[in-house]
């Protein structure tokens, strides 16, 4: 009657061990470490740059822990994070901007647990700390890309109204565009209003020569950083997702700057390369005249031309590109890192509809020139291709190929596709952080957990006797595979997540308190004791299903509609209702089975 049959038991001692292996990273704790990674797949981290640093280390009197290379990264672990900061500026001043270097944290995982894919669960900031950044949002190359915006705007609108206009420049408070009379003027003007409602216009006619000069409000100029600080807190939101990073803080700190906080991060020199790079794409058409290149290589570049790089294998070689403009990475919509028609590594480019419709109409008004696809980084642009136009484009679909490699390419497309910057932005600072609470009071929270469980335990073997030892069992069972699930899943554990923890071990001792209740009242209603357990187990089952239901009903809305600290309690809420469901149910009757389910007579309970 009270027997589980040998596969039911097994499939629980399956899970307790399964519970206990994934459980067990967590005591070991983790270790200041240094990571360093290059800039570009093209720059190699090998056993050369760790004898390197190793001399480094030495020659600075600083003792590293140990040192491994792992994926293209050196990580090098100390005994303190005194030793970790030290060695950090000094392998940072050494090794100059080809290399990424950032703190990390390293798990002490035994390397039989790390074989099994065993790793201890990413505590939050509040509890481990993290990794801190300090943006600082360049406003006035908002405005200036706005500027372009607005060069490149009345270009397409003139052309498409038919109207011929001289140059027009991009000055460094605005737009000029010279026109050659009167008329010309007017219906420029005419036209601008009508498109471009939010600058203002000033013209000059007369023997000077026709011109409008075109501002930005004050207004819209504030709208634009104030904007652009948006923009990029959604951007950094986007790639922060890409690492995988879980409950990050990502807000705005003043009027200019953002701050980053990621806990649980491990490769935090990725972290810090994706973060701080800008990688926007611009579109502009390559100068094909000798005679200018000539000049610029001499170093008169002409107005309204950038001398820049063009990325090839063989060498970078020089190239004159126009300032122009003519598509942004704002109209992209997708990035994928693929390979081309000869198998080398590529990034493949969806664009929205205007940006479609601009890159149809540039390829159908170019045909035999070349086009510059320039990768700006920083403030600085390369370009990555720069192929020759043989035909009209449309679609909405660009290839982007050159000297890159299938690491580059995943990147770039990565860096396209959680959007573009609306500024470029500086890590102005750079730390680890640690546990915003303090180490006491992370102690006190936890040892108030273990306090509490400490209590319940002796409550339910005092009160319950042999019935209230295999409830604390299964409820320690309980702990374990909470512990489990969160080190699996990788869940991030804030200190709200403390409290859903204690919060699950009093859920799942009720559940056994009301199964022991259960069992007392039929052994007093004279229901032999075999029998009792049968019916104490099935009858409570009813009500502790329902009560587990609607509890979870309400974890489950905090999980959809709540943020922050909210969501990191509903995320161990939930879990925990599950975990205590089988541990106070199935572990709590395979423990009681085992105990009185194998005896031939039974006169009385230990309840």
């Amino acid at each position: 009657m009270n027997r589980y049959p040998l596969w039911k038991n097994l499939i629980i001692l399956i899970a307790l061990v399964a519970g206990l292996i994934y459980a067990l990273p967590n005591r070991y704790g983790e270790t200041p470490a240094v990571q360093i990674s290059g800039t570009r797949s093209s720059v190699k981290v090998d056993t050369a740059v760790m004898d390197r640093i190793e001399k480094l280390l030495q020659a600075a009197k600083i003792q590293p822990e140990g040192a491994f290379l792992e994926n293209n990264s050196l990580k090098v672990k100390f005994a303190g994070t005194e030793a970790q900061l030290k060695a950090k500026t000094a392998i940072q001043e050494a090794l100059g901007d080809d290399y990424v270097v950032a703190l990390n944290l390293l798990p002490n995982t035994p390397g039989w647990l790390a074989q099994l894919h065993a790793k201890p669960m990413a505590l939050g900031l509040d509890l481990r700390g993290g990794v801190h950044f300090l943006m600082q949002v360049d406003m006035r190359a908002a405005v200036d890309k706005a500027y372009e915006r607005v060069a490149g705007d009345v270009r397409r609108e003139l052309k498409d109204k038919k109207i011929r206009a001289g140059s027009i420049k991009r000055l460094a408070t605005g737009v000029e565009i010279q026109l050659r009379d009167e008329a010309t003027l007017k219906e420029s003007r005419k036209a601008i209003e009508r498109s471009l409602p939010t600058v203002q216009i000033a013209q000059q006619s007369g023997e000077g020569g026709y011109r409008l000069l075109l501002t930005l409000t004050d207004e819209e100029q504030r709208r634009i950083q104030s904007d652009a600080v948006k923009q990029n807190i959604a951007t950094l939101h986007n790639r922060v997702n890409e690492l995988g990073t879980t409950e990050p803080v990502i807000q705005q700190q003043g009027a200019d700057r953002i701050v980053v906080q990621l806990p649980g991060v491990q490769d935090t020199a990725r972290a810090k390369d994706i973060i701080g790079r800008t990688a926007t794409l611009e579109v502009r058409m390559v100068e094909e005249d000798s005679a200018k290149l000539a000049e610029a290589l001499a170093g008169r570049v002409p107005a309204g031309y950038e001398l820049l790089e063009e990325l090839d294998p063989r060498g970078n070689r020089p190239i004159l590109l126009k300032t122009d403009v003519e598509l942004t990475g704002e109209n992209i919509n997708d990035a994928q890192a693929g390979f081309d028609d000869q198998n080398q590594p590529a990034v493949h480019i969806g664009l929205d509809s205007a940006g479609a419709n601009i890159f149809r109409q540039l390829t159908a008004e170019n045909i035999g020139k070349r086009m510059a696809m320039v990768l700006v980084e920083k403030g600085k642009g390369q370009v990555v291709t720069a192929p020759v136009i043989r035909g009209e484009i449309g679609g909405g679909r660009v290839q982007i190929t050159g000297s890159m490699s299938t690491a580059d390419a995943n990147d770039t497309a990565l860096l396209l596709r959680a959007g573009s910057l609306a500024a470029p932005m500086e890590v102005v600072e750079e730390r680890t952080i640690g546990p915003s609470l303090g180490k006491e009071n992370i102690e006190k929270g936890f040892n108030s957990m273990f306090y509490g469980f400490g209590a319940v335990v002796l409550f339910m073997i005092i009160y319950y006797r042999m019935f209230g030892v295999t409830a604390s069992l299964a409820l320690g069972a309980n702990l374990v595979f909470l512990i489990a699930l969160l080190s699996v899943l990788s869940t991030t554990l804030t200190l709200p997540g403390i409290a859903a923890i204690a919060l699950t071990l009093g859920m799942a001792i009720d559940s056994n308190v009301l199964i022991n209740e259960r069992i007392r009242e039929e052994v007093r209603a004279g229901v032999p004791p075999q029998t009792a357990i049968k019916a104490g187990y099935e009858h409570a089952w009813a009500t502790i299903l329902d009560s587990n239901i609607t509890t979870l009903i309400a974890g489950v809305a905090l999980l959809i509609f709540g943020s922050g600290a909210v969501r990191g309690f509903a995320v161990v809420h939930c879990l925990g209702i599950i975990t205590s469901m089988f541990s106070a149910v199935v572990v709590s009757r395979a423990l009681v089975n085992l105990i009185y389910g194998y005896r031939r007579k039974v006169t009385s309970l230990a309840v």
